[in-house]
């Protein structure tokens, strides 16, 4: 067992925000700040949405005991927004990460993804993505339209779990009691990806009925686009010179679906039980046409440079395939709210079930022949979009190959060999969390102290395996790749030099289909053992905080303790030199570690107006599940050890936060933070030796094999500035009063010690995050522009090619229009992306793009009624 207990800069830290509070208590004369408004269940759709909701947000995030971001249902809804993830990004300092164009993953403050823990309903939900590398939420699984409220706590009170770095996202469902009496909402929407022309479609519905002792909620909600999303990648050599030219088209159907059940009772004054059950599924259908150009393995080069070349005889791949991605969500939370004996006494039990599914037969086609490979040059002045002129490949009198006949199109047909490579992926996770918690105010050293104390225990059961590749499988027979070639052309923006028709995914699925039910193809037998692990993991935290009052300033200190535990079990290949049947070994480990976390937040009531807070706090990352499976994937002819390691230590922060916060006339707020996190023990893939006898087999010693894994490293940090403001200008006169503007900036840094003393920046750090929205919102009308922009951030650090991946910076510009007919009939138009955005990576600097992809232009109209 490893006990962690240090308070030496951690302590100093939290004592100094302490300090601050005595001072300000001993100084100022105790006044009568403005009381916390009642709470209520009940919420008034008011003909105002933008600012109703806006202004309830700013109550909630007035009122908090820490810094806190908050986004009311209402304001959701006058966005365009179809996930979680969309909406949240509107707020200071958060950002997205996308794919294909939709944003999936939350980066709070510039911090890796792992960094924001997510809860809800305020119970700790667990994240798995494909093949179970990151502990990452993923936010495209959750529909906006389901969601009461979306709150981001940016700093840590003892009561919420550590494992938050950088900020605590609760998703909060929609509650029976919120409204009183019988309602009902119902959307329906329809609309147009503008690249490729799929539809785009949306429906959602939600009653909901409350007396004085009972109420029920239901909801469901549907969404779902036919995507084309254009995509080119490249590969270099050590040279930097170009190797491969990736041109891709994608077509994509992606669909959320949601239904929710709320069950509410109160069986006497203050008493309530609830149940809340929720399912979520998210599906991905890929179709997938590619072709390679192999410019690295031209059979004669004439030239070659960064910005042309001429080559003779170049081979071509094509890829093709419809594959499934497929993430589901099922969580049940039973709870009870009591007043008992002076004691406020809250009690969660929730099971949650994540399922996370992956499969992709795709088809390499190759070519056999010299003269079915092409001869091209290419003008690459424009990095991003190379422009290749294609021939054919012939064999002069002298048998040496030579460029041929100019072409206009890709011969499609070209590739005499067939290939099935089977993609696998499942993960799946079960938990149960168990809460207790408890408050009461005492009356103790002539002041009014609140005390709170709770329990939780969380356990979860994790299994599954990485993304496994199963082995080639030759269908050069059944499949024939001319057969597949339609009249259509791709749908593209991006320039070419030659034209590429579509290739039909559908079709040739259904014979991949038949092909793998002919022999009796089995998705889970191509997964080894050495592919899967079993994680079980046990979490038992327990808190005491106190809440009172010194002056100008309320406190909020205390304790937590965590003790977490993993059992990790796997295998490894331990067949003998001498050969035979395939052995393999079961490789299990333990880890167990109690950690104190000490925080402390403090606000100041300068003014009814004005809000200075200050926080300091300590907080956990512990590593995700693949990175520490004892399985390993072994080569014993390149000598080398793939494989996770459980014997990492958590990354560990401590750190904290500031803010100053005007509260305007108009629901609005003019507000600066600045933050500061330091982290102990990064985590970051690398490659060393194995150096001990763990992965040896009879007659193997592979002690001295290439290690490639997850280490600890040395120290980072993270920090920044946050300015955010916005308020309706209700000081205009007339029809003028109905503008407003909400706006936020955020400036962040961090970098970190990387292997050979290198210290680089934080993969996600974009230096700037901005948003800015101008809004009207009177005579039933309620319209918004919007503008969101975030710089450059590294997505994957290089330490041994031409540099580190990149993302480059992007922007998106949208608008949404409502108009209320009356209290119970709305319209609403959506354009998303209005400035067709392409989003770029590139390797070391924007010379060497490896990907460029572009989604389109989206609208949609619709229809909504309240009742």
């Amino acid at each position: 067992m490893i006990f962690h207990h240090s308070f030496s800069s951690r302590g100093a830290l939290c004592a100094g925000v302490a300090t601050a509070a005595l001072i300000a208590g001993g100084t100022a004369q105790a006044q009568d700040a403005a009381q916390e408004a009642a709470e209520v269940d009940e919420i008034v759709v008011t003909a105002s949405p933008i600012v109703g909701s806006q202004r309830a947000a700013l109550r909630q995030q007035r009122n908090a005991d820490n810094l806190i971001n908050v986004i009311a249902a209402d304001t959701v809804g006058q966005f365009p927004d179809q996930n979680s993830a969309a909406a949240l990004a509107r707020l200071p300092a958060v950002a997205v990460q996308r794919d294909q164009g939709q944003e999936r993953y939350l980066q709070v403050r510039g911090g890796p993804n792992r960094w924001t823990s997510v809860s809800i309903d305020g119970v700790n939900i667990i994240g798995v993505d494909e093949g179970g590398e990151g502990r990452a939420f993923r936010f495209d699984a959750v529909p906006a339209v389901i969601l009461s409220a979306l709150e981001v706590n940016k700093s840590l009170t003892p009561d919420l779990p550590a494992e938050a770095v950088l900020a605590r996202v609760n998703l909060n469902t929609f509650s029976p009691f919120q409204q009183r009496g019988f309602h009902a909402f119902a959307d329906l929407g329809y609309g147009e990806m503008k690249l490729g022309g799929g539809a785009q479609e949306q429906a959602a519905a939600r009653a909901s009925w409350s007396g004085d002792r009972f109420g029920i909620v239901a909801a469901a909600s549907h969404y779902e686009r036919e995507q084309t999303t254009d995509n080119r990648e490249f590969d270099y050599d050590t040279a930097g010179l170009p190797t491969q030219f990736d041109f891709r088209s994608y077509q994509v159907t992606r669909s959320s679906d949601a239904a929710m059940l709320g069950l509410a009772f109160r069986p006497a004054e203050g008493h309530k039980l609830f149940f809340n059950s929720l399912y979520s599924d998210f599906n991905d259908e890929e179709k997938r046409n590619q072709y390679v150009f192999l410019l690295g393995g031209a059979r004669r080069t004439l030239s070659r440079t960064s910005e042309s070349g001429d080559l003779v005889g170049v081979g071509v791949r094509g890829m093709f395939n419809r594959g499934e991605y497929e993430n589901s969500n099922w969580i049940n939370t039973l709870g009870g709210d009591h007043r008992i004996g002076g004691w406020d006494v809250d009690w969660r039990i929730n099971y949650t079930e994540t399922e996370n599914t992956t499969f992709l037969p795709i088809v390499l086609q190759n070519q056999t022949s010299n003269t079915d490979r092409v001869s091209l040059t290419y003008d690459a002045k424009d990095r991003n979009f190379p422009i290749l002129n294609l021939y054919d490949t012939v064999v002069d009198g002298a048998g040496v190959l030579q460029r041929g006949t100019a072409r206009t199109s890709l011969n499609q047909g070209a590739f005499g060999m067939n290939l099935l490579l089977p993609i696998v992926g499942k993960i799946e996770t079960e938990s149960w969390v168990y809460k207790l918690d408890g408050r009461r105010s005492f009356f103790l050293a002539g002041r009014d102290v609140e005390l709170s104390a709770g329990l939780s225990y969380d356990s979860r059961s994790i299994k599954g395996s990485s993304l496994v590749q199963g082995s080639l499988i030759n269908v050069t027979s059944a499949i024939k790749a001319a057969d597949y070639v339609t009249d259509d052309l791709w749908d593209s923006r991006f320039p070419r030099g030659f034209d590429v028709r579509k290739v039909d995914n559908d079709r040739m699925r259904d014979d991949i289909d038949r092909v793998l039910a002919a022999a009796a193809f089995d998705r889970q037998a191509i997964v080894k053992p050495t592919d899967r692990y079993d994680i079980d993991e046990d979490v038992i935290a327990g808190y005491a905080m106190a809440k009172f009052r010194l002056g100008l300033a309320q406190i909020v200190a205390g304790l937590r303790i965590e003790q977490a535990s993993q059992d990790i079990a796997g295998f490894v290949d331990t067949t003998p030199a001498t050969g035979g049947d395939r052995v393999y070994s079961s490789l299990t480990a333990s880890q167990d570690d109690t950690s104190v976390f000490p925080s402390i937040n403090a606000k100041f009531d300068l003014t009814d107006d004005i809000v200075l807070r200050l926080s300091a706090q300590t907080g956990i990352s512990r590593p995700s599940f693949a990175v520490v499976r004892t399985s390993a994937s072994i080569d014993d002819t390149n000598t080398t050890v793939k494989a996770g390691n459980p014997w990492l230590e958590p990354e560990r922060t401590w750190g904290g936060d500031a803010s100053l916060e005007w509260y305007l006339p108009g629901a609005g707020l003019a507000s600066v933070s600045g933050f500061y996190r330091n982290v102990e023990n990064v985590l970051f893939n690398s490659t060393t030796k194995v150096r001990d006898n763990r992965y040896n087999a009879p007659g193997i010693d592979r002690s001295n094999y290439d290690y490639v894994t997850t280490l600890n490293g040395g120290e980072g940090k993270l920090y920044g500035l946050e300015v955010s403001y916005q308020q309706q200008f209700v000081f205009l006169p007339g029809a003028w009063e109905g503008l407003g503007f909400q706006g936020n900036l955020a400036m962040l840094a961090g970098d970190f010690e990387a292997p050979g003393g290198r210290t680089v920046d934080f993969p996600g750090v974009s230096d700037t995050i901005a948003n800015a929205s101008l809004f009207y919102e009177k005579y039933g009308i309620s319209a918004r522009v919007s503008w969101q922009w975030r710089s450059d951030w590294i997505d994957t650090l290089d330490f041994g090619g031409w540099g580190d991946q990149t993302r480059a910076a992007y922007e998106s510009v949208d608008v949404s229009l409502r108009y209320a007919i009356n209290d119970r009939v709305s319209l609403y138009l959506d354009a998303n992306n209005l400035t067709d955005e392409q989003y770029i990576a590139f390797e070391g600097d924007k010379d060497h793009p490896t990907e460029v992809e572009q989604i389109g232009r989206r609208m949609m109209a619709g229809l909504r009624l309240r009742f």
